[in-house]
């Protein structure tokens, strides 16, 4: 979904091409993995993160255009709507030092491009779902000038018959409203790990990346608010999965999804599922080598699975293999999101390493049961894990899980010193239970319920750097 397209409306011939062309390159891709082409050697990282620029009241602020042309910089590019923009990192190697070379370079991003929506008079924040906005901001007067994203709304409308999408999100309040288009989406802001892992073990590391799914998000819960109303500790999960509300062609998945099974051997069995099971939403022809994977990449890109497996090339040309880890919140702080992604590298690795999903104890509906439990109560979330019935999120972060964390990062070489820094910062947010969630709940509360002067305190303590677990209230 990164890049554009020349048109929004689609003929008949044109989705009997693409399919055409997309299993052709599933396929090939399938060729690939028995050719032993695949990438099998190294471990990359890349993140993107998802923010919003502001007005002086903390409302969105729609010149995401105006921006990205000030700021000219490859890294940051739109998003669906024009008040949110994209913010990538160049890939990292892991080892060594790899965590804090992230967070310096990221810091450095993020510093840029505050000072380009300063000099345009607006402010940036990441936060998982922004307190401030109103229903009339997400109308298709905001959405960004781009013809992919006109023509995704107009294919899921199309798809859908024309039925209005429906929102329903119940927690201490309760949420109910209709849409006609799709953008309830940009009110959820994300921090999406990539990962690039050696081809033979990729299955596995997706598997284990839906087992630790719920744990992770647990510690991670930024978005307890949408409309004025305190819904779930992570409301952007619900939120996501109801914007884009398509389900697969046997119904038993969506298109926002957690996943349908464990695999067995290969990331390509995704890549049928996608072709068997998920109608084409956007069949944008390309006249590329079936080589190249576009059209597979394409569709892929537009089924949007909280882990996903994602095809890339290398700049040598070689195919390779990555997860996306799309489960974490933007915000609070660069520091908070990248001990986030050092927290789930290090879990990831070690579990992996002891065949963790291999004849699973933990099955994947626990790991379903898991992962929207951790959304709805965060650290207070009852969790099922191998060895018991049910365990509180925080005492199997602090026991068990954080410091596995820090031996997968051992194995991987990670230093001393960046192993102890990130996995800390966590290990304080879930021992002090203070949470992006739990300090905007708080926060509010203490300032009557006024949802400005949250905002206003909780862009004062993301500047500072300062990790979520010692801010005050």
């Amino acid at each position: 979904m990164g890049e554009e397209i020349t048109t929004t409306d689609f003929t008949p011939e044109e989705f009997h091409r693409f399919e055409a062309s997309l299993a052709r390159e599933t396929r090939l891709a399938d060729e690939w993995r028995s050719g032993k082409r695949f990438e099998n050697n190294r471990y990359v990282l890349g993140f993107e993160i998802e923010a919003w620029l502001l007005d002086h009241n903390y409302f969105p602020y729609s010149l995401n255009e105006e921006f990205l042309e000030t700021l000219d910089d490859p890294l940051v590019v739109p998003e669906l709507s024009r008040f949110n923009v994209e913010l990538n990192c160049n890939p990292l190697p892991l080892g060594g030092p790899t965590f804090s070379d992230a967070e310096t370079d990221l810091t450095g991003l993020w510093h840029r491009c505050n000072a380009t929506a300063h000099g345009l008079d607006s402010n940036m924040v990441m936060i998982g779902s922004l307190p401030t906005i109103r229903e009339e901001d997400l109308s298709l007067e905001n959405i960004s000038p781009l013809k992919r994203y006109y023509a995704l709304n107009t294919q899921v409308l199309r798809q859908r018959g024309g039925r209005p999408i429906r929102i329903e999100i119940e927690g201490p309040q309760r949420l109910s409203l209709k849409r006609t288009d799709v953008m309830m989406e940009a009110a959820a802001t994300s921090f999406q790990v990539h990962l690039l892992i050696p081809a033979d073990l990729a299955h596995h590391y997706y598997n284990t990346s839906l087992m630790i799914s719920g744990p992770a998000l647990a510690a991670a819960v930024n978005a307890p608010f949408l409309f004025g109303k305190r819904l779930w500790d992570e409301t952007r999960i619900p939120l996501f999965e109801q914007a884009i509300a398509l389900e697969s062609r046997g119904g038993d998945a969506r298109r926002v999804c957690f996943g349908s099974s464990y695999l067995a051997e290969h990331l390509s069995e995704c890549f049928h599922e996608n072709l068997d099971e998920y109608p084409v939403l956007l069949p944008l022809c390309f006249d590329e080598p079936a080589e190249d994977l576009r059209h597979l990449r394409l569709h892929n890109g537009t089924i949007w699975r909280w882990v996903r497996p994602l095809v890339g090339f290398g700049n040598d040309g070689l195919p390779h293999l990555r997860i996306e880890f799309r489960i974490l919140p933007a915000g609070p702080t660069i520091l908070d999101m990248i001990a986030n992604a050092a927290f789930y590298v290090g879990i990831t690795h070690h579990l992996v390493g002891r065949r963790f999903d291999e004849d699973p104890a933990l099955s994947l509906e626990d790991a379903r049961v898991n992962f929207y439990t951790a959304a709805r109560y965060g650290l207070d979330a009852k969790l099922r894990w191998p060895g018991t019935s049910a365990v509180c999120a925080r005492d199997l972060l602090l026991e068990e899980l954080l410091p596995a964390a820090r031996a997968g990062l051992a194995d991987l070489n990670i230093d001393a010193d960046d192993r102890d820094r990130y996995i800390g910062v966590v290990e304080n947010r879930v021992r002090h239970g203070q949470t992006g969630t739990a300090w905007q709940t708080a926060g509010l509360d203490s300032r009557g319920g006024d949802f400005f002067r949250l905002m206003a305190a909780y862009c004062e303590r993301q500047r500072s750097g300062v990790e979520i677990s010692h801010w005050k209230s």
